[in-house]
């Protein structure tokens, strides 16, 4: 398919103009080098503004555009406490003079930190899970505001839904734009890889420009088996939702999960090398969550001879900075 020609199937969704897009793509120079791998370069989706931005303004362009036609009066989604996708809704609600409501997991903490204290001061009006599973809370806190006579548009954790994930197919066609413009091509993609609608809509978005490109996705959360199935049903129905002539499999996704660690937002040293090294190589920040560890997969992965050095690899910036204020001690072993 023709770059114009998906952009014209997206374009029918009206997305929002939520985001500072196209976000810069530039070469880590000095990065590649002490690595001695593939020329490694940066999509830096952590400028896409609003609240400090992040990849998941992409998702909300697509899911705000639809809930503004429903006519909502509330804009709810959950997360984890340092949720960056909580706080990005927060930030595109304030935006459009909407009250947001996130219910986060668990229990308040004594002090409100990184993202959970951006949530507040972008005005969200946090609820809590406390024992109930997340998904179960947010809808029971839904069905609290629908008895109030309140119309929320709910958004599924991360924004990962059919709708959302659009928001990634719109990302791979502007790489491609980008990258023909330069005249380079990208061996491969590697991201982290959290509730699957960054994943899903980058394999769909490459499928259909028949991109010379590997998707690896580094998961944070999931065991790879576990996650192909979700991954291949969500990018299905993308497709679907495009018009995509695109089937997919559960062998069709590559998500790496040795960098699991001892669980979700529980820093190693994977994570610790890898923000010391972005930041003392290149001047770049990334995350304890998610992209300290998808970079530190990445760095693994280069180290293992995955990549020849004529290669070429884009390490996708999801964003996620903020979460670094709220886990200095961790950082600090």
């Amino acid at each position: 398919m023709e770059l114009a020609a998906l952009a014209q199937r997206l374009e029918m969704l009206q997305p929002l103009p939520l985001g500072y897009l196209p976000t810069p793509l530039r070469p880590l120079f000095r990065l590649s080098q002490a690595l001695g791998g593939p020329e490694v370069w940066i999509k830096r989706d952590d400028l896409t503004g609003l609240g400090l931005g992040g990849n998941k303004i992409r998702k909300l362009a697509f899911l705000l555009a639809e809930a503004q036609r429903q006519h909502a009066d509330v804009i709810m989604t959950t997360g984890a406490q340092q949720s960056n996708h909580a706080r990005q809704t927060a930030a595109v609600a304030a935006m459009l003079g909407l009250p947001c409501v996130l219910v986060l997991r668990g229990d308040p903490p004594a002090k409100p930190q990184g993202n959970y204290f951006l949530d507040l001061l972008l005005g969200a009006e946090v609820r809590w899970s406390g024992d109930r599973p997340l998904l179960q809370a947010l809808d029971a806190e839904a069905a609290a505001l629908r008895q109030e006579g309140r119309h929320p548009y709910v958004i599924t954790y991360g924004g990962s839904s059919a709708l959302g994930a659009c928001g990634f197919v719109a990302g791979i066609a502007e790489v491609a734009m980008q990258a023909q413009a330069l005249g380079i091509t990208f061996d491969a993609i590697v991201f982290a890889s959290s509730s699957g609608g960054t994943q899903a809509g980058m394999a769909a978005g490459v499928r259909a420009l028949e991109l010379p490109t590997r998707v690896i996705g580094i998961s944070i959360s999931e065991p790879a088996s576990s996650f192909r199935p979700d991954l291949a049903r969500l990018t299905n129905e993308t497709a679907a939702l495009l018009r995509l002539d695109l089937a997919f499999s559960d062998d069709d996704f590559d998500v790496r999960d040795a960098y699991l660690g001892q669980g979700y937002g529980i820093v190693t040293d994977v994570e610790r090398e890898a923000i010391r090294f972005a930041a003392r190589t290149e001047g770049q920040l990334v995350d304890p969550v998610y992209t300290g560890r998808a970079l530190g997969g990445l760095m693994d992965l280069i180290r293992r001879g995955e990549f020849s050095p004529s290669q070429r690899v884009l390490f996708w910036h999801t964003g996620g900075a903020p979460a670094l204020f709220a886990y200095t001690e961790a950082l600090e072993g």
